[in-house]
Parts: structure tokens; C-alpha cells; sequence
């Protein structure tokens, strides 16, 4: 049994004493001991070197009383072991030396095993599992299909994509190929990771606000319910899609655990969206950890007030930057811990 389990209360929707609290990438480079692993390492390096993605994974454990750890990883190590040779390029960041671009592309990638391809990862968890010894519950998480199909078309980071979406828009049926055999990879991967041990698990829609309310339907959602409904039985699934507000009340309908916000939206409407019915995460502005220890405990606490301590977990709106000081952090993580709601 996991001795702190506050997380999972929280994701069962049950009356808490106080919130749970993680960081979303709260294994990251705003931690010395993890820009040491970097220098040390290219970045696929350590996510495919199960010790060092595993090492990297309870950094921020030794450090902040969290209720929770997440695993170290990437989303593009789906589309990896699809065949899509991603790189990680010096001051660029996600790189593909060939974007699928057509149909023929599409139809020869690898769906059938892939997931067997992504074995570090399954034996990183284990890795995990023994470090952590029950304490607290392990998170594994997955790019949404319409994001990784952003970086798989795009061939690097984009601040509109707009080739991804004229390629969903000129070429529909290859964008809907793609997208599926992402989600069938997506099913069978997460599966493995909860068999290997991981108490929730996490889709990343982080490009989902790119698309209007009714492409999102088309091109995001659909696919990423089909992993909720294929997860559900099995864990809790916690969707968090970046600039996606207006999809918030269709997502509560959905059998997600738990909906994730980013700061865009106040804890008010958010509730309002999804009629009170479904866990929240967020959505503290991850620059407002620039703050002052001050401000940042006042802003915390405020936050939970209004989002309200139950069917809510503490987190950021995104992840947090790397720029951020390791005190600033603390301070974050503390202000929920130490938070008493009556007070």
C-alpha cells in the first residue's frame, strides 16, 4: 500500500485534509543535480537509461514533500518507436531530419509491438517503484495523438504549426491514419506502463489550444477519449490540454479522473465548465514562481480557496520553467502542505 495516497484520494474524488500537490515537469532543469545528469548526458540518453531516468525521477522527492512523483521521460518516445528517428537538436529542441508529410509515410509506420520497443522505460519504472519504496504514487504519462502528430508533421517546435494543420486539413485521411495509429501505440504503451506499476497516468495535449473548438473534436479529442476509455478500466487517466477551456465540458462527460487547467481560466469558471463533477489540477501560472516567497505562499493559498481543497490537485498551469529558482519552488510546494483550509 502507498503510505501517502492523498493524490489518489484526490482522484477518486474523496474529502481530503488538505490537497495534493506535484509540479509538472518538477524533474527538470531549474534542479542543479539534474543539469549535472544533463552535462553529463544527451537528453534520449537519459530518457532510454532506465538508472538515470529513474535517478532523475526522485530528484525533486529528496528535495519537496510531494504527494506525488511523475517519470521521467518524453512524448516523443512514442513516435520513436514507431520508426520517426526524433532528435533532440541544440538550441532547437524536438528535430526530425524527414516530417511525414504523405500518405505513403503514414501507412509505413510501425504500429504492431511498437510499444515493445519502449522496454527502458517499463524497466525505469521499476527502477522508480524501488526508490520510491510505496511512499508516494508514480505517474506515467503520453503525448496526446494531435500533439505528437504536431511534432511528427512539423518536424520541430512551432509556435502556430500551422504545416501540422494544413496537413490535417489538405490531406484528412493520411492525418487521420496518423492519428489513430499514435493512439493505437498510445493504448497499448500506457497499458505496459500500469502494468509495470504506475498508480495514474497523464496525456499531454500541450498544442490542443492550436486547433478552433470544432477541429479540436475532430482532431484531438476523439483520439484522446479512445485512451481514456481504453485506460479507465485499469487506472486513472488525468487529461491536461493546454489552452483547451472550451472544451472543459465535454472532457467532464468523458471517464478521465481528472481534468487539468492552465492559467488562462479562473478556478470559478473552470468549476462552472465542468458543473462541479470532476478532480481539477492547476493551474498556478508557472512564471508566477518568479515571485516572492511572500507572494507566492499569499497566491497559493488563495488558489485552493477558490478552486476549493476537494476534487482538486495542486499544480502549475504548465510546467515549470528553468529558470526558477529551487527556493521559489519549495515555497510552492510548502504553501499547499502547510495549508489549512479553515484558516
Amino acid at each position: 500500500m502507498i503510505k501517502n495516497d492523498l493524490y489518489l484520494r484526490a482522484l477518486r474524488g474523496e474529502t481530503v485534509e488538505r490537497p495534493p500537490v506535484w509540479m509538472m515537469r518538477q524533474a527538470g532543469r531549474y534542479l542543479p543535480e539534474f543539469i549535472a545528469l544533463r552535462d553529463q548526458y544527451d537528453f534520449f540518453t537519459r530518457c532510454q537509461t532506465p538508472e538515470l531516468a529513474a535517478e532523475i525521477t526522485v530528484q525533486p522527492i529528496r528535495r519537496f514533500p510531494l504527494d506525488a512523483a511523475i517519470l521521467f521521460s518524453d512524448i516523443l518516445v512514442v513516435p520513436q518507436a514507431m520508426g520517426i528517428d526524433f532528435k533532440m537538436k541544440e538550441s532547437v529542441g524536438p528535430w526530425l531530419d524527414t516530417p511525414i508529410r504523405s500518405l505513403e509515410q503514414v501507412e509505413n509506420l510501425q504500429v504492431e509491438g511498437a510499444e515493445e520497443n519502449l522496454k527502458y522505460v517499463y524497466d525505469a519504472i521499476d527502477i522508480t517503484l524501488q526508490k520510491l519504496e510505496n511512499n508516494i504514487p508514480l505517474i506515467g504519462f503520453a503525448g496526446s495523438p494531435w500533439t505528437l502528430l504536431c511534432y511528427c508533421v512539423e518536424g520541430k517546435g512551432s509556435k502556430s504549426f500551422d504545416i501540422a494543420k494544413s496537413f490535417c486539413f489538405t490531406q484528412p485521411e493520411a492525418a487521420h491514419l496518423l492519428l489513430q495509429k499514435i493512439t493505437d501505440v498510445t493504448i497499448a504503451y500506457l497499458k505496459r506502463k500500469v502494468q509495470s506499476g504506475v498508480s495514474a497516468v497523464q496525456i499531454f495535449d500541450s498544442w490542443g489550444g492550436m486547433l478552433s473548438p470544432e477541429d479540436y473534436q475532430e482532431f484531438s479529442w476523439k483520439y484522446i477519449n479512445q485512451i481514456i476509455e481504453a485506460l479507465a478500466p485499469e487506472t486513472h487517466v488525468v487529461v491536461f490540454g493546454k489552452g483547451c477551456w472550451f472544451a472543459l465540458e465535454e472532457m467532464a462527460k468523458s471517464k478521465a479522473s481528472a481534468l487539468g487547467v492552465d492559467w488562462t481560466i479562473t478556478p470559478e469558471l473552470a468549476r462552472q465548465f465542468t458543473n462541479n463533477s470532476i478532480t481539477l489540477q492547476g493551474n498556478f501560472d508557472p512564471a508566477r514562481l518568479h515571485s516572492s516567497l511572500e507572494v507566492i505562499r499569499k497566491m497559493v493559498h488563495e488558489m485552493i480557496k477558490r478552486f476549493g481543497k476537494d476534487q482538486y490537485i495542486v499544480n502549475l498551469g504548465h510546467g515549470i520553467l528553468p529558470n526558477i529558482p529551487v527556493e521559489n519552488a519549495e515555497a510552492f510546494v510548502k504553501a499547499v502542505v502547510e495549508f489549512e483550509f479553515n484558516k
